[in-house]
């Protein structure tokens, strides 16, 4: 009996431990060297709302919104991040886009619940820099394949950007 309740209790430790999330993702790097981070608070997305009538109807359901902006060292630095960035996004995410093109690389993954987008990460590489752009909330799946179509995620990231008055590197927004 004791060996069947720790055995339970290993499976439970073992299933709860190896969840990746963005989350945890943030909170790793938040306070890395050169590193720009932002959470919105809610109060915050109104003025992204007001920005145009399409980014209303976009970001009106959004409940979490952050950005963070890495700068690796060096070589090994930049594979770990891209290799975490693919363990966040192979297990829970679909990829809905991608473009590499060597030495930049975009990124799109949403993940789904049933019918309603509920995440939204677009993971974007450069030579000296990388960024995370999340967002959390409902979303409808027509609107999202089309934002990642016309590439209005970079139009998105960069207004969320302009409101805390940040200058985006410009390899990461060229694309």
């Amino acid at each position: 009996m004791k060996r069947f309740i720790t055995l339970i209790i290993l499976l439970v430790f073992i299933s709860c431990g190896s969840y990746n999330s963005i989350n945890n993702f943030y909170h790793l790097h938040k306070n890395d060297a050169n590193v720009t981070a932002i959470r919105m608070p809610q109060f915050m997305l109104s003025l992204l709302r007001n920005a145009s009538p399409e980014m209303n109807s976009f970001i009106g359901n959004v409940r979490d919104i952050r950005y963070i902006q890495l700068s690796p060292q060096n070589d090994g630095e930049s594979n770990r991040i891209n290799n975490e960035i693919n363990n966040l996004t192979s297990s829970k995410f679909i990829e809905v886009f991608r473009k590499n093109e060597d030495p930049v690389r975009t990124l799109i993954s949403v993940r789904e619940n049933k019918t309603t987008v509920k995440e939204i990460m677009i993971y974007k590489t450069a030579p000296k820099a990388s960024s995370v752009f999340y967002l959390n909330g409902n979303f409808n799946p027509n609107t999202v394949r089309k934002y990642a179509k016309e590439g209005n995620f970079d139009k998105l990231s960069n207004t969320f950007m302009q409101q805390y008055n940040l200058v985006p590197e410009a390899s990461l927004i060229e694309n």
